[in-house]
């Protein structure tokens, strides 16, 4: 009778094995942003970013990724990450306004060529320690833009500024927001997934997006008529999480992050833009809109001044703030041209 029963005590004993879950993460991280869960941001940036912790940390690091503003309405996700309701976010620093204006340099007139290009100005200047001092609150992984921003709407072709008069236009910082003003709009400031629902209800009359933005938030659905003026504005994003949990986590595990954050990164999140940004633009082709794209771009005589003018005045009131804001944009323009 032995026999049997230890045969049967080792089975036992080895379907227990089988069924054992695996142990349990030393850290779960929660990681909130607004993108869609069905778009490239949420599959390509912070869902990759996750897995590739998760397995580079060999199971250690759980990373919950919470899209849809699901954890914190946009306005709200760089300060629930600093208040740890989230422990990481991806996010627009122009959503939460005034904190960031040294690195919203990025955002003016003519510095951003593309995605790529903006991001490796903008994750320049935080690694040369020039706008480093905006993140104390927090513990930045890495900083990106999105590709030129253009002006889409409904009804009314925009090929010269006096076409902007009075219309309603979504903008998504106040760089944008001054930039708009100067223009004739009416600049309305809200977070990109208030878009459609702002258009469908003719609450505005147009947006001011990249096409990514067009194609991932369904404006294109909207906006038939588009009006492309190349180095218009750009917009800066960060991924960032909250310090006293990285401070907290081993040696081991803070080094995971940081193979996971800086210029690489920065440049994963860019082309997930520029892909985009093909892809927005191509649709709205397909649908039979109207595309007006502005010769020379910012650069045209009919914006160049007033592009100007809105880039005079943000250095200038950042300068009276007794901020560093020429130094920084001029660094910011040297990038450009250097970055590939």
């Amino acid at each position: 009778m032995k026999k049997p029963m230890f045969t049967a005590a080792m089975a036992l004993t080895a379907a227990m094995m089988v069924q054992a879950p695996a142990q349990a993460a030393e850290y779960t991280l929660r990681l909130a942003h607004f993108f869609p869960p069905v778009s490239g941001q949420h599959k390509n940036i912070a869902q990759k970013w996750a897995d590739k912790v998760e397995a580079e940390s060999d199971g250690r690091i759980d990373v919950e990724v919470y899209p849809s503003s699901t954890l914190a309405k946009p306005p709200a996700q760089y300060d629930a990450v600093k208040n740890r309701i989230a422990d990481v976010t991806l996010t627009v620093l122009g959503y939460t306004a005034n904190r960031f204006p040294l690195s919203q340099v990025v955002e003016l007139p003519g510095i951003a060529k593309n995605a790529a290009n903006g991001s490796c100005v903008l994750e320049s200047l935080y690694d040369e320690g020039l706008i480093a001092a905006e993140f104390k609150d927090t513990k930045p992984l890495f900083l990106f833009t999105h590709g030129q921003g253009h002006i889409h709407t409904t009804e009314k072709m925009v090929k010269e500024p006096a076409d902007l008069s009075g219309l309603r236009i979504r903008r998504p910082s106040t760089v944008v927001a001054n930039m708009l003003d100067g223009l004739g709009a009416k600049p309305v400031g809200m977070p990109a997934p208030q878009s459609y629902q702002s258009v469908q209800r003719g609450v505005i009359d147009g947006v001011a997006l990249p096409w990514e933005g067009q194609l991932v938030f369904r404006i294109n659905e909207l906006t038939p008529k588009h009006t492309e003026v190349g180095g218009l504005y750009s917009t800066a994003f960060v991924m960032t999480m909250n310090k006293s949990v990285y401070n907290s986590m081993p040696a081991d595990l803070q080094k995971v992050l940081d193979n996971n954050s800086g210029s690489e990164w920065s440049q994963i999140a860019a082309k997930v833009f520029d892909d985009l940004d093909l892809k927005g633009r191509i649709q709205a082709v397909e649908l039979g809109h109207e595309i007006y794209t502005v010769e020379g771009g910012s650069e045209n005589p009919a914006w160049k001044p007033v592009l100007d003018a809105a880039t005079e005045n943000y250095l200038a009131d950042l300068e009276a703030k007794g901020l560093p804001a020429r130094q920084v944009y001029a660094r910011a323009q040297a990038l450009s041209a250097s970055c590939n």
